[in-house]
């Protein structure tokens, strides 16, 4: 399995939200390619970016933060946040991005990630953020009736390179993932599955790794940021 440490920009900065609250920001680092440097100095061989500002706004905000970052850093990127036009999924390829992760267009225009997907083999994801089960959309501000496994489902012939699943409940609470439901979706579609939020220690890591799944990683942030994983040891579990 992958480590993904994430890196959540907000304004310029590297930051966490509690549960999506964009008023409940910790900034963490100010110099989010340091941020990613020491990373992948760590031995991380993947980062995961979002563009906070981008997913409210529909469109990219921090790009001169990712554009720094893939500067900085030689391991493959993918990015979610704002990213809801072919001219805009286009641009970030163009630019380096390993993949882009579409969340919002995924329920308001799936035909969009087709096209993408086709377009860009191997480099368009689906974020799939979630509350009790039913998607969010728009920076997890609306709440749809679109149901997690279905919106997945809907997909399977795409061509789409992972799915990136988000409990919107436990990110950034240091509460530990959803595993069930996590392994639930894996279980349920051929797409990669990787599970973000709530990933707070290195059991959360080792049940992730158990969960009976095939995942293919996972995403952390604040429990990396707080020093409550040991970034190496959590690369070691993922490995073994």
């Amino acid at each position: 399995m992958i480590l993904y440490p994430a890196i959540d920009l907000k304004d310029g900065n590297a930051v966490r939200l509690l549960r999506g609250d964009m008023d409940k920001a910790t900034v963490f680092n100010e110099d989010p390619a340091s941020q990613a440097r020491a990373f992948v100095e760590a031995g991380c061989e993947w980062l995961h970016l979002v563009d906070l500002n981008g997913a409210f706004a529909g469109a990219p905000v921090n790009a001169g933060a990712v554009e720094a970052i893939l500067a900085a850093t030689p391991v493959p990127t993918q990015l979610g946040g704002g990213i809801r036009e072919m001219a805009t999924i286009e641009s970030w390829l163009s630019k380096g991005l390993a993949r882009v992760i579409l969340g919002t267009v995924a329920v308001e225009n799936p035909a969009l990630v087709r096209e993408a997907a086709k377009a860009f083999p191997g480099q368009v994801a689906v974020g799939i953020d979630a509350r009790n089960g039913r998607v969010a959309t728009k920076g997890w501000a609306e709440e749809t009736d679109v149901m997690v496994t279905d919106l997945a489902k809907s997909f399977e012939d795409a061509g789409v390179a992972a799915i990136i699943y988000t409990d919107i409940n436990r990110d950034g609470a240091m509460q530990g993932p959803n595993i069930e439901a996590t392994a639930d979706l894996a279980n349920a579609v051929s797409i990669p599955v990787i599970a973000s939020g709530g990933v707070s220690s290195l059991d959360d890591l080792r049940a992730l790794k158990a969960c009976g799944a095939p995942l293919n990683g996972a995403i952390s942030g604040r429990a990396l940021y707080d020093g409550a994983i040991d970034l190496k040891e959590a690369l070691s579990i993922m490995a073994g």
